[in-house]
């Protein structure tokens, strides 16, 4: 689920780092150049880059859809072409078949097989649709913190690089011991810091 569901499951991060003071000038810029690049039509396997977070279609940002007050709101979009590793064992096989046949040996070179596993994946990837994967999330700027709408671990270290490398800002994931931190005073903080775990019996 997202930003925009009824209900919805999300890490949260600091934003670390100093932005210029054009911000949005500078975000149209940043966004626009990581935008999401449609592979639909290409032989591509893999593409990563910023969608609206109102219509996964949108990598334009029309009328600035990115800006919401004090938030920047964004959608990070994955298509990747899969195959099946079971599928491309059977259609490798087959085809090592038919090549032993034609040749009239028992047995073909480990490079020959490789080279047949090899053409079989790429005839079957370029058969494939790109699956799409949609993950949304909600930069507070005067928080200097991020929500991002999943808790997938390969998700969040495509949205930490992507982040970076558009921004040039860093995500620090926020855990409860960094929240209660940022939510006391610097007595309190040195008292936690002093705490021991101990086992409940």
């Amino acid at each position: 689920m997202g930003l925009l569901s009824g209900s919805a499951s999300f890490s949260r991060f600091m934003v670390e780092g100093e932005v210029p003071e054009d911000f949005w000038d500078f975000v149209a810029r940043q966004v626009a150049e990581h935008s999401f690049q449609d592979i639909d039509e290409t032989i591509d396997e893999y593409s990563v880059g910023w969608v609206s977070v109102a219509d996964m279609f949108d990598s334009e940002f029309a009328f600035s859809s990115y800006a919401a007050g004090d938030y920047v709101v964004l959608s990070l979009r994955i298509d990747e072409r899969k195959v099946s590793p079971a599928v491309l064992k059977k259609f490798t096989a087959k085809e090592e078949a038919r090549i032993r046949q034609e040749q009239g040996v028992r047995r073909l070179s480990r490079n020959v097989r490789l080279e047949i596993k090899e053409r079989i994946r790429a005839e079957m990837v370029h058969k494939s649709p790109p699956i799409p994967a949609v993950y949304d999330l909600c930069w507070n700027l005067s928080a200097n913190t991020l929500l991002f709408f999943s808790n997938s671990r390969k998700a969040i270290a495509l949205l930490e690089d992507l982040f970076k490398e558009t921004f040039d800002l860093s995500l620090i994931m926020q855990i409860p011991w960094n929240t209660a931190l940022q939510l006391t005073d610097q007595g309190t903080a040195d008292k936690l810091a002093d705490l021991q775990p101990a086992l409940l019996i």
